[in-house]
């Protein structure tokens, strides 16, 4: 399943989803998301498969205990920050959704990558197409944002 994954890449996520969950609830999000992004690399990582590096990042929050048990929110910071050291292009977006069950006016939140201005590395896109983005990082430039 993660065969073509260098070991480095293996350990750099097994030390982000050890480290980033518990911050997720101690630190606000905007200071995190900025240590988060880092410097992306200029040149991207050829030998990195983003895919393998993704399912990694999952089977590991998935068998987690607590605050460390994958949510939309933990894995995308997880994986945001291991893809834009790898020199990926990725944004983190966050974003909101009314529940379309009648009678139920529940809110529903999300966290997805966006790269290319498309969903990236989500199983099912269009459930981040649905939600309304309320937070986008890093931060679009005020000028793209008034336009």
């Amino acid at each position: 399943m993660t065969a073509g994954l260098p070991l480095g890449w293996r350990l750099r996520a097994a030390v982000l989803v050890l480290v980033v969950p518990p911050l997720v609830y101690i630190v606000s999000f905007a200071r995190l998301a900025t240590w988060l992004a880092g410097r992306a690399q200029p040149a991207p990582d050829p030998a990195l498969d983003d895919s393998a590096l993704a399912r990694w990042v999952d089977r590991l929050l998935r068998n987690l205990p607590g605050p460390w048990h994958r949510t939309c929110l933990k894995r995308s910071a997880v994986l945001y920050r291991l893809l834009r050291r790898a020199g990926r292009p990725v944004e983190l977006y966050i974003g909101v959704n009314r529940s379309s069950r009648p009678g139920k006016g529940e809110i529903a939140a999300h966290a997805w990558l966006v790269r290319a201005g498309e969903p990236y590395l989500e199983a099912h896109p269009e459930h981040a197409l649905s939600h309304v983005v309320i937070a986008r990082f890093p931060e679009a430039p005020a000028a793209a944002v008034t336009q």
